[in-house]
C-alpha cells in the first residue's frame, strides 16, 4: 500500500509562486512509477497536470501550465514536488498527488492512478 501527503498549499496573489511538495510511503514494491498532479476547481472535472516517471525523471504538461510550473522528484526521500510560478486565477483548485507503477503512457487519465493523497488546496487571488 503507497500513501500519499501532500503539502505546500496556500494563498497567493496572481503573478506569485508556490511549492507543492507530495511524500510518499509505505510498501513501494514497483521498481518505477509514474507520480503526477491533478487538480480539481470547483464545479470542473479533475484534469492531469503535470507527471514524472521516476525510472527517467521524464516530465510531462498540460499546454496551459509549460513553462510556468515544474515538476520533479527526489528519490532519495520518495518525494515529489511541483514548483508553480505566475499563477493564474485559473490555477485556483485543489491539487491532488497521485501515484501509479509504471510509465506514464496514460497520465492525463485519472483511471491510471490508483494511489491518490487527500489534496492541498492553491488560491490564486487578482
Amino acid at each position: 500500500q503507497v500513501k500519499l501527503l501532500e503539502s505546500g498549499g496556500g494563498s497567493v496573489q496572481a503573478g506569485g509562486s508556490l511549492n507543492l511538495s507530495c511524500a510518499a510511503s509505505g510498501y513501494l514494491s514497483s521498481p518505477s512509477y509514474c507520480m503526477a498532479w491533478f487538480r480539481q476547481a470547483p464545479g470542473k472535472e479533475r484534469e492531469g497536470v503535470a507527471a514524472i516517471w521516476t525510472h527517467d525523471g521524464r516530465t510531462h504538461y498540460i499546454d496551459s501550465v509549460k513553462g510556468r510550473f515544474t515538476i520533479s522528484q527526489n528519490n532519495a526521500d520518495n518525494t515529489m514536488h511541483l514548483h508553480m510560478t505566475t499563477l493564474k486565477v485559473e490555477d485556483t483548485a485543489m491539487y491532488y498527488c497521485a501515484a501509479s507503477s509504471g510509465a506514464c503512457g496514460t497520465w492525463r487519465s485519472q483511471m491510471t492512478f490508483g494511489y491518490w493523497g487527500q489534496g492541498t488546496q492553491v488560491i490564486v487571488s487578482s
